[in-house]
């Protein structure tokens, strides 16, 4: 992490066990001004994410900006989401699925399909495939019976 972000910025928040508004703040304007530069500080991102237990709420709403930000804008093609690109954003997703960071990461994976304006082969299915990474177990329902759907009707 510390060479994609400052460590003296990741320390502290390791340290604090919590992403702070004003650590949201710091970010936004003088550690990544610009948004996200590379998969690498993508990645250091997301895992702060998933290292400390608590965060304002300004950092969801920023952290999934930027990475959609990043991934259908900043990567080329622009506006196109690639495999290679689905694949690796993927894989950093899918690292602690089940968890709040896991949560966060299909809504990043929503995002985009809805930002993008196109995927290459199978990029929107690999992203789709984020949150079927650990399915919910199914209840067994008893199968309607006649009387039961004419009630219904």
């Amino acid at each position: 992490m510390a060479k994609n972000l400052p460590s003296d910025f990741t320390d502290k928040i390791l340290a604090k066990d919590r992403i702070s508004f004003g650590d949201v703040r710091r970010l936004k304007r003088d550690i990544l001004p610009d948004g996200i530069a590379s998969r690498g500080q993508a990645e250091a991102l997301l895992g702060l994410d998933r290292a400390v237990t608590k965060a304002d709420a300004a950092w969801e709403r920023w952290l999934v900006t930027t990475i959609v930000d990043f991934v259908v804008w900043a990567e080329r093609p622009t506006g196109i989401v690639d495999e290679d690109t689905a694949l690796w954003l993927a894989a950093a997703l899918r690292a602690h699925a089940g968890t709040r960071a896991g949560k966060r990461g299909r809504l990043i994976a929503r995002e985009i399909a809805e930002e993008a304006h196109a995927f290459e082969n199978d990029a929107l299915a690999t992203l789709a495939g984020i949150g079927a990474a650990s399915p919910r177990p199914r209840r067994n329902r008893e199968p309607a019976t006649e009387p039961a759907l004419a009630a219904q009707l």
